[in-house]
């Protein structure tokens, strides 16, 4: 996975100045990756000494995804609006857990939460997502973040075709793919907003995500 940058520079062009927020970015969309990872990574406790870089990189995106929920409660908390991130992100996590509990490969428990954690993966921007719908407008930042993650997930496609190919047996996850494509699902229409208002018509600031 490619690291999240989830708080945010905008210039101020009136006073020259930078002004830090997390204005427009979901709480519960943050706190559902930190999940993700938590549940994905259990493994690390027994795993740790045989691919350095593999867990390198495991501990960094759950240092980030923790620095950043923190900084989110902490030092930006003004600049957050609790009152528009209203989504009921435990409907996500509940749905997730059953998922699991009924598709995955093997009967552990390492087995299990990497299941959950695919399925949670696949749903975790919906509160992103349904706060933007609330406001009706995004600023342009925000939604080259969100464009990046987008474009993460749709990077699941060649990575799944060249597996298939070159792997010997050819490889098949049905709970990748599956859970892949629900996510570039939820993206689609995000995509066609982001290539209308910040791509075809420029926008720089803020626009509104009405097409």
């Amino acid at each position: 996975m490619a690291p999240h940058v989830y708080l945010k520079n905008m210039k101020n062009l009136n006073m020259n100045t930078f002004r830090i927020s997390c204005a427009g970015i979901s709480f519960k969309s943050q706190c559902l990756y930190l999940l993700i990872y938590i549940l994905r990574y259990l493994d690390l406790p027994t795993t740790w000494q045989y691919i350095p870089y593999n867990t390198s990189l495991k501990l960094i995106f759950l240092c980030s995804s923790a620095w950043t929920l923190y900084l989110m409660t902490t030092r930006y908390r003004p600049t957050r609006d609790p009152s528009i991130d209203t989504f009921p992100s435990w409907i996500l996590i509940l749905g997730s857990i059953l998922l699991g509990l009924l598709f995955h490969y093997q009967n552990t428990v390492l087995e299990i939460s990497w299941a959950i954690s695919i399925w949670l993966e696949s749903v975790a921007i919906l509160p992103q997502l349904f706060m933007m719908q609330r406001t009706g407008e995004a600023e342009t930042i925000t939604a080259h973040y969100l464009f990046a993650l987008g474009i993460y997930r749709v990077m699941y496609i060649p990575n799944w075709v060249l597996r298939y190919i070159y792997e010997n047996p050819p490889w098949f996850d049905g709970i990748s793919i599956t859970a892949g494509v629900v996510q570039m699902v939820l993206y689609s229409d995000f995509f066609w907003v982001y290539w209308k208002k910040v791509m075809k018509e420029g926008r720089r600031r803020r626009f509104e995500l009405l097409v």
